[in-house]
């Protein structure tokens, strides 16, 4: 199996996906963890540092844009690399611009350059998604997204951990910031010499079509509903076992935030990687579905360590052993995921299609946090992981609904169509979308509440609840119906 993994690293294209993936997960750290260190050093409050961390509402809402990149071409180098060089050129500019600035006395000139450079590091992550999805093959999807986790990984390590280092020994943050700019130079030089990937389909004659056409490709799919779900849950167990781990091994076990952080960083990182790549390798053998399935599985049972944490006593070795298992089978299960992800789009308008998967697949992870804190607060930590591992199986029962779709879609590079319940379906996308709208406006007045104090703070819970029962309702109604078009189909057999 050593060979088989290498052997990803000598497969065509695997440079592109890992230098592009480098480019890709560079620019995150610099308006996050990173901007939020070099603030809190500067004696920023800590009202203000939080309130930067709105910046990263550009990566959750990147669908937005994501049609205008499948609808236009620019001048030069075709539809996805043109935009990747676009982005990259001025991620350049505006990281270069960052390093100019001093937190305390040019604080609105960094927050305005920190929007812009998540909004184009969002808007590269769309055109890379797409691209990748539009080069590779059905054979070459589970190594491609297994190298390209790897270069983001290592780009947050550098632009992370190793960035904090150089600041505070030896260049300061200003031409740390610079020197992060230099390193995009990488992506600029790939995206030059790669290949652009085959029209094998049209892109959209226009914008209303770049707009509604990959919705309604998506949703006129058998299944649409059951896998639009999948997205959702394949990961939950994943989300929230990793939810409070830190806040778990420092409270809960009782290890040092040094011995967490040692061993989170390093450990848990090189696991997530080892994991991808041993992931992408034994998908060069197993068909998606069953990848899905069997990597889906060691998700849910590597949250068992975490409980074997909390009913043993304190010993660092049994917590290494946890991270790297849970981080392992975390990784290989990110690799089927973006494999997943990348079968699931129309090569017409895959950089929106990838958008809107993606960021459906975030709200697990965005949302588990006030339901975990209260778990645990009600049951305690050895019940919490437990759950967590009980927490995988919807994900898992629903890859099993989707069985016959994904290896049709496998075998024949498209999906079945839906022939029943039209009308049901379109009451269920109608509530799917007044959902989604209303949490947009929720996140637009949480903004408007940090910049104008608690003017519309009244309208903020209501409305994040309404549009959240909406959603819910809208998917399970369409669930729901794909189920009893299943059932039906079966008895016609």
């Amino acid at each position: 199996m050593p060979s088989q993994t290498l052997s990803l690293f000598t497969q065509r294209n695997s440079a592109v996906m890992l230098l592009l993936g480098f480019a890709s997960g560079l620019p995150l750290a610099l308006t996050s963890g990173t901007l939020q260190a070099w603030m809190t050093v500067a004696g920023v409050d800590l009202k203000t540092i939080g309130f930067f961390s709105l910046v990263g509402q550009a990566y959750v809402f990147k669908f937005l844009w994501s049609p205008l990149m499948d609808r236009y071409t620019p001048p030069l180098m075709g539809r996805r690399r043109g935009w990747l060089l676009v982005a990259q050129l001025l991620l350049i500019v505006a990281i270069a611009a960052m390093g100019f600035m001093q937190p305390s006395g040019d604080l609105w000139w960094l927050a305005a350059l920190a929007v812009a450079v998540a909004f184009l590091s969002a808007s590269q992550d769309i055109v890379f998604d797409a691209y990748k999805t539009d080069l590779l093959s059905a054979e070459q999807r589970g190594a491609g997204a297994a190298v390209s986790v790897l270069g983001y990984r290592l780009a947050m390590l550098v632009s992370g951990g190793l960035a904090l280092w150089i600041a505070d020994r030896y260049l300061g943050w200003q031409a740390t910031y610079w020197l992060m700019a230099g390193l995009m130079v990488i992506g600029v030089v790939t995206t030059l010499r790669a290949p652009e990937p085959e029209a094998h389909a049209a892109p959209p004659r226009s914008l209303e079509q770049a707009v509604a056409a990959p919705l309604r490709d998506f949703f006129g799919r058998n299944n649409a509903w059951l896998i639009l779900s999948l997205i959702v849950l394949y990961k939950m167990g994943d989300a929230f076992a990793g939810s409070l781990s830190t806040t778990f091994l420092i409270r809960g076990v009782g290890f040092e935030a040094g011995e967490v952080g040692l061993v989170n960083k390093t450990l848990g990182l090189a696991a997530t990687i080892v994991g991808a790549l041993y992931g992408g390798a034994l998908m060069q053998r197993l068909s998606l579905f069953r990848a899905l399935l069997i990597f889906g599985l060691l998700q849910a049972l590597s949250n068992a360590g975490y409980w074997l944490l909390a009913i043993t006593d304190k010993n660092l070795l049994s917590m290494a052993s946890a991270i790297f298992v849970e981080n392992l089978c975390g990784g290989m299960g990110t690799a089927a995921f973006v494999a997943l992800l990348m079968a699931l789009c129309n090569k017409s308008f895959s950089a929106t299609q990838f958008a809107l998967l993606s960021a459906l697949s975030a709200v697990g992870r965005v949302y588990v946090g006030p339901v975990a804190g209260w778990f645990v607060e009600a049951h305690g930590w050895p019940l919490f992981y437990l759950f967590s591992i009980l927490a995988a199986l919807p994900g898992l029962g629903l890859l099993l609904a989707c069985r016959s779709t994904l290896e049709y879609a496998q075998q024949h590079d498209a999906f079945p169509a839906r022939t029943q319940y039209a009308q049901g379906y379109r009451w269920a996308l109608r509530l799917f979308t007044g959902g989604c709208l209303l949490l947009l406006g929720w996140v637009l007045l949480l903004a408007i509440n940090a910049l104008l104090g608690p003017v519309v703070q009244p309208l903020l819970t209501p409305l994040f609840e309404v549009g959240m029962a909406l959603g819910l309702v809208g998917v399970a109604w369409g669930a729901g119906l794909d189920y009893a078009a299943q059932r039906q189909a079966r008895a016609l057999l």
